[in-house]
């Protein structure tokens, strides 16, 4: 009961808006610099309001990756049911990577925070480990429906698989975020390739 509780006080309005200015604030000003006195103040709301909902500021930033990351997930989820053969999947998988490289609602600021708070916060490892482990859960039931279906043949347990494809677009949107001037083309072409192996091509 207190879960489902706290499940309905995040779903508010006055949580969404703080949520969506942390995410703001970050972007401008980094985790540390992104203090409860400011995001009250640009999300509208007291700062008590803040500490009720979310309790410290980590617990805060995992929630606005907790929702970026169920928004890409549905988002690829929809995308990948009508993928029916592996280079489709490919497809699919290479576009959501282009599309949160291009991305700038500030995620890659926030994402990449949180990692640096997650060495000092056990806290926030235990969140992010949590929402990795969901969402390669996922994916993995994603790939097990497709190899069941017969579109693709992989080369490990669908989880063990998914951790690989995730591997590779991580990898990818660091060197991305950090040196847009660099010519990925034949970087892309051989993570394609071995996307297409782990899928049985």
């Amino acid at each position: 009961m207190e879960a489902a509780t706290s499940e309905r006080r995040l779903d508010s309005d006055k949580a969404r808006r703080i949520v969506e200015a942390m995410r703001a604030s970050v972007g401008l000003r980094g985790a540390a610099g992104s203090t409860f006195d400011h995001v009250a103040q640009e999300a509208g709301v007291s700062r008590g309001l803040l500490h009720y909902y979310f309790g410290s500021k980590e617990r805060l930033l995992v929630e606005v990756v907790r929702r970026d990351s169920e928004m890409r997930m549905q988002r690829l989820e929809q995308h990948l049911a009508g993928a029916d053969s592996i280079d489709a999947i490919v497809d699919v998988l290479v576009r959501q990577l282009e599309d949160y490289v291009a991305d700038d609602s500030n995620a890659h600021a926030i994402i990449h925070e949180l990692f640096s708070v997650s060495r000092r916060k056990d806290e926030v490892r235990g969140e992010l480990a949590e929402l990795y482990r969901k969402t390669r859960g996922q994916v993995a039931e994603v790939l097990r429906a497709k190899e069941a279906d017969g579109v693709v043949r992989l080369r490990g347990e669908p989880e063990a698989v998914a951790s690989l494809l995730f591997a590779l677009g991580d990898g990818m949107e660091l060197q991305l975020v950090c040196d847009p001037a660099w010519d990925s083309a034949k970087t892309f072409e051989a993570g394609i390739a071995t996307a297409r192996f782990l899928l049985g091509a």
